[in-house]
């Protein structure tokens, strides 16, 4: 009777922490965009004129239980 082949487990490979801060200042300088738009958009702290980005986002900021009326 043979033995089974013993294969080795690849180590993980590590990614420096100065790769991965760009992407993450990115997601996040997005994401506080966003809630932004979902949140207070509207009224007195309006960026745009209009009401176009509150109807656009209404739904949402329902979802996420943002009062709005």
């Amino acid at each position: 009777m043979s033995s089974p082949a013993v294969t080795a487990i690849p180590a993980p490979i590590r990614i420096p922490v100065r790769e991965i801060l760009p992407w993450a200042v990115l997601v996040i300088l997005l994401s506080l965009i966003t809630l932004y738009f979902v949140s207070a958009e509207q009224g007195a702290v309006s960026v745009f004129a209009n009401s176009y980005v509150h109807e656009f986002v209404h739904d949402g900021r329902h979802l996420l239980a943002f009062p709005c009326h």
